[in-house]
């Protein structure tokens, strides 16, 4: 199997702007992201997710993501089920609110007191499924992960909110039944076979069409069409792998 990057969660949250809640959502992401869990999670741009960015929807089909919503609406969640896959885990800042006995949260671009305690709630919520996903199991009381209590402690830098566009999750596009089809990891695939000299024949067909299907739905109809097409690309980047004497 390829190595592909470390294994992070990603965080979409709705972009809902003309309800408070929405804007918990935001708040409440960043902080996951810039504080509470800055090495562990990737943001999901939802905007450029719906508008096609492969980058986001590669991280959102093969690492777990948590989806973020203001209202029952689930907008987040529905479109991450839409184009990638059901998220792992998902969030609806309503229920929460209600869940924690706390007033509405009130405010768009200022949130009142009720919006900031909720952003506080929201935001330690995403924490846990995030340490819960990674299976890291974090101790409150020493405020490290489990495996972390006995490692020296380092002086951590302070961490921007990571992009799943730039998490390094390699895609390439090939054309399958006459149209573009982009699939997860197969640079990857391609460099560690070829590094192993494995050459056309030896069963290579069948290698390539499975050890892709770990990472890609391939309908089943269409996949001597994907092989065929896997050959291709394949036997293209070979070539371009031999030096030149």
């Amino acid at each position: 199997m390829p190595e592909l990057p470390k294994k992070k969660v990603g965080i979409v949250a709705c972009s809902g702007e003309e309800l408070a809640e929405g804007t918990v959502t935001r708040l409440a992401a960043l902080k996951v992201l810039e504080q509470l869990r800055p090495n562990d999670t990737v943001t999901i741009c939802l905007p450029l997710f719906l508008a096609g960015g492969e980058g986001d929807r590669a991280f959102a089909r093969f690492y777990p993501t948590v989806a973020i919503d203001g209202c029952d609406k689930r907008c987040a969640a529905r479109a991450t089920e839409m184009y990638s896959g059901k998220p792992a885990a998902s969030i609806v800042v309503t229920e929460l609110v209600a869940e924690a006995g706390i007033d509405p949260p009130v405010g768009l671009r200022r949130l009142n007191e009720a919006g900031q305690r909720a952003v506080d709630i929201t935001a330690a919520r995403i924490a846990g499924m995030v340490d819960s996903l990674l299976d890291r199991p974090w101790d409150r009381r020493a405020g490290a992960f489990g495996e972390e209590l006995s490692a020296p402690a380092e002086a951590q830098p302070t961490v921007g909110a990571a992009c799943s566009c730039g998490s390094g999750i390699p895609v390439q596009t090939l054309e399958v039944q006459g149209r573009g089809v982009t699939l997860v990891g197969l640079p990857l695939i391609f460099q560690q076979l070829h590094e192993a000299g494995r050459h056309a024949g030896e069963g290579l067909s069948r290698d390539l069409l499975e050890t892709v299907k770990v990472y890609n739905p391939i309908p089943p109809d269409a996949e001597a069409d994907y092989g065929e097409a896997l050959l291709r690309e394949y036997a293209a980047y070979c070539a371009g792998q031999e030096v030149v004497p």
